[in-house]
């Protein structure tokens, strides 16, 4: 374990000052050279993605590992054209590696561990001449219509930029050629980088909130529609406006107390103007995102009212089927009774008896019929009267 040489004093949120690097050089065995452990880890430059020392409005040359870096940043001879900036990435480092390059720089062992463990909320935090930021751009992906997130820790210190990124998304690419790009802005130093990132991770969620926007307009039609997989829709999308919200809403905190300790730390009257408006872009995505989560929340009452109308339609008409299948057997019922009838009769005349008179009685035959009839005539009219014919 690495033997910190800073201690943490807290002070208030604010953009460091670019100072010039101290002008003697570090004795020669500080150990700038990265570690082997037991496995024959690879050193931190195995997961370095670029890295560069600038001078100025300019950049003077690319460092090959994290120890030439340092060394480019503090010899005396490498200071004529006036205070030099380290500028590296790295992505998905090991926590060995990450401790290596903690020792190089001097970071703070706290804000270590926590890009060592990642999964943290945006948020600013300051360990003695040192900034610690942690930022989750996102991006909006077309084919699946869904949001993925990604997180950025930023070490913005006195003479040099430490970018971590923990995945494969966003590229840092774009920010570091505008730089390159505009000698003005690149003088500025690493509070101007700061500016850089959150202006590029700001503009990022642009897009997201339109893809968003785009998705609510589609789930509306859904709802409509009948749609038996918007309910699912709705849920995901509102776990995705979420997850934004979480992202972007702290931002406006850090970009505050960056506004607030200008004075105190010496910030360019420039970033600072930069700043604000990086700031209204952020109140802007928060706004837009209170409108989809209230949106989503109607959209999912509307939907609720929508389901328990198709339920109770469907419910009635089920009604209105087992009241036609019970007329049904009502009125087969009735016809089978009515029929019933003149069997009993016929049946009471057709058992063996030796004395039955109506056997012998002339009218015998045509009382029984009448008495067939009559029957069946008075169960119809019965039958008839209560609506089972």
């Amino acid at each position: 374990m690495p033997t910190w040489r800073s201690r943490y004093v807290p002070t208030p949120l604010g953009v460091i000052r670019a100072t010039p690097p101290p002008a003697s050089t570090p004795p020669e065995e500080t150990p700038f050279e990265p570690l082997r452990d037991e496995d024959d880890q690879p050193p931190p430059e195995a997961t370095i993605v670029n890295s560069a020392i600038y001078a100025g409005e300019q950049k003077v040359s690319d460092a090959g590992s994290i120890a030439e870096a340092w060394r480019e940043l503090h010899h005396p001879s490498h200071h004529d054209h006036g205070p030099r900036m380290a500028w590296i990435g790295m992505t998905q480092p090991t926590p060995r590696q990450l401790q290596q390059v903690a020792r190089i720089f001097d970071l703070h062992p706290l804000a270590v561990e926590d890009a060592i463990v990642a999964h943290q909320r945006p948020k600013l935090e300051r360990y003695n001449e040192t900034l610690f930021v942690v930022l989750r751009p996102a991006t909006y992906d077309d084919a699946t219509e869904t949001v993925k997130f990604g997180e950025i820790h930023a070490f913005i210190g006195p003479d040099f930029v430490l970018t971590v990124r923990h995945t494969a998304q966003p590229v840092l690419t774009p920010v570091r050629s505008r730089f390159e790009n505009d000698p003005d802005l690149l003088a500025r130093g690493p509070q101007a980088v700061l500016y850089g990132l959150l202006d590029f991770i700001v503009d990022g969620y642009a897009p997201v909130a339109a893809g968003l926007e785009n998705d609510i307009d589609e789930i509306e039609t859904q709802v409509f529609e009948s749609d038996p997989t918007v309910s699912r829709r709705i849920y995901e999308l509102s776990q995705e406006v979420m997850e934004l919200q979480r992202a972007v809403k702290p931002l406006q905190t850090m970009l505050r107390g960056l506004e607030a300790g200008a004075t105190k730390y010496g910030t360019d009257d420039e970033i600072i103007t930069a700043l604000r408006d990086v700031r209204d872009h952020v109140t802007s995505i928060v706004e837009r995102n209170d409108n989809f989560r209230q949106s989503l929340s109607e959209i999912l009452q509307l939907n609720a009212i929508l389901v328990a109308q198709t339920q109770n339609e469907e419910m009635k008409r089920l009604a209105e089927v087992a009241n036609n299948q019970a007329d049904e057997v009502k009125r087969a019922s009735s016809w089978a009774a009515i029929l019933f009838a003149p069997t009993v009769v016929a049946g009471a005349y057709g058992m063996n008896f030796d004395r039955m008179p109506e056997l012998h009685w002339a009218y015998g035959y045509p009382f029984a019929l009448f008495l067939m009839v009559a029957v069946s005539f008075c169960m119809w009219l019965v039958f008839k009267r209560k609506n089972w014919l």
